[in-house]
């Protein structure tokens, strides 16, 4: 059961923001980029070792898309059955040296289990991968254009609406060899 705070105690934000950070998908240095706070602040926040000023939470509220009523309320029970993700939130690693793109489309909580991803390679492109955990695999659907999936010194051809299943514990790489963009959704399941 939540204490409910005495009226001259301020409102224990932490467990909320850090519930709203983790349903959105987003890291404490993704949330401090957006909001322009310290990821040591946010720390303490979350850990309750620090109340945020209202222009920080102002801010936190801001780049969470909420209203800063939602992150002080003392009452934070779950009241959403479905919650939809907008595009601009969807976390974003930028392999713009290596021409992809890929959005990270999973939950947070199951990085190191069970991740998914889109891809988007650029002609020539390529998302290159030191092995992964002993058992790793990936599973890559190929949605448009057509790139060359290649393991240790095994390389196979992909067209779109085919799907790569591939032990990722090994050197891998999905090269777009084309003239034109490919996007593709990647599957990695740890074992």
């Amino acid at each position: 059961m939540k204490k409910t705070p005495s009226p001259s105690s301020p409102p224990e934000v932490g467990a909320t923001l850090q519930k709203i950070r983790l349903k959105r998908g987003l890291t404490l240095e993704d949330l401090s980029r957006a909001a322009g706070v310290s990821k040591s602040m946010l720390s303490q926040i979350e850990r309750e070792k620090a109340n945020p000023t209202i222009a920080v939470a102002w801010r936190l509220a801001n780049a969470l898309g909420i209203g800063i009523e939602e992150l002080l309320a003392t009452n934070a029970e779950e009241t959403e059955v479905i919650h939809v993700l907008e595009p601009h939130e969807t976390p974003t690693l930028p392999g713009t040296h290596s021409g992809y793109v890929l959005r990270i489309l999973g939950p947070m909580d199951l990085a190191g289990k069970f991740e998914w991803y889109e891809l988007t390679l650029a002609p020539e492109g390529a998302l290159r991968s030191t092995p992964h955990d002993p058992g790793t695999v990936e599973h890559l659907t190929l949605l448009s254009g057509a790139v060359d999936v290649q393991v240790d010194n095994s390389t196979k051809k992909l067209k779109a609406g085919g799907t790569a299943r591939y032990q990722a514990d090994r050197p891998h790489a999905i090269v777009n060899a084309g003239k034109a963009e490919a996007k593709a959704l990647l599957v990695v399941i740890h074992r």
